[in-house]
């Protein structure tokens, strides 16, 4: 017997991994078919009978990765997990080499335009078909995330590594998270006073903390 898949997101979707590039395709459409329920119809709607109806595949083809409803729905997040951290790793990269005016500004920006373009992102996060397992890989893409924030904190040499910075760097993604779905909440294309409020508080923190943990004989 075949283990189950572990994805990023540390959620356990997929009842075992397609092999043949014909069964990979096969469960991408399946995906899309059902970000497109999602989108389209609620989170109510997605069943494996619709779904595997839609993307015109069998139930017994369709149950061989994804068994139930809440293993689509824990598919679907772990691949909007997987967008955001890929974001952010390119930032983390990028930080090495590049001085930003505003780092600030280029994140929530990038980020909001990943809420704009992912309407199945919004659409489960905003309804009530969010499942244990999904809270629970969330719960851990923010902790990656909030590590991507401590990288480029100190790939700028801003701040010295401590268990300190984490926690402020975790802070600082669970207070950016929550302004920018209040944001898309109140408009599909994202509040834009809200979202530069947003920035101008996340500035203020990150100031405060680099000045903090600013690394010894780093300039005044």
């Amino acid at each position: 017997m075949e283990e189950p898949t572990v994805d990023r997101g540390g959620a356990t979707p997929l009842r075992r991994t397609p092999q043949q590039a014909r069964s990979r395709a096969r469960l991408a459409r399946v995906l899309e078919t059902a970000e497109r329920v999602l989108v389209e119809q609620g989170v109510e709607a997605l069943t494996t009978t619709r779904v595997a109806a839609e993307a015109r595949v069998s139930v017994g083809s369709l149950y061989q990765y994804l068994p139930d409803r809440d293993a689509i729905i824990d598919a679907l997040a772990a691949g909007y997990f997987a967008k955001l951290e890929s974001v952010m790793d390119d930032f983390v990269q990028a930080a090495a080499s590049r001085r930003w005016e505003d780092p600030v500004g280029l994140l929530v920006d990038a980020y909001a335009g990943i809420y704009r373009s992912e309407h199945g992102f919004r659409a489960l996060w905003f309804g009530s078909g969010l499942t244990e397992s999904t809270r629970a890989a969330d719960r851990e893409h923010k902790r990656r995330m909030a590590d991507g924030i401590r990288r480029i904190l100190l790939a700028l040499d801003l701040a010295e590594d401590d268990e300190d910075l984490a926690r402020a760097c975790h802070a600082s993604v669970l207070a950016a998270d929550a302004l920018a779905q209040e944001a898309f909440r109140r408009a599909p294309e994202g509040d834009a006073r809200l979202l530069d409020e947003a920035k101008v508080m996340l500035r203020g923190y990150l100031a405060a903390v680099t000045a903090r943990y600013r690394p010894q004989g780093a300039g005044s």
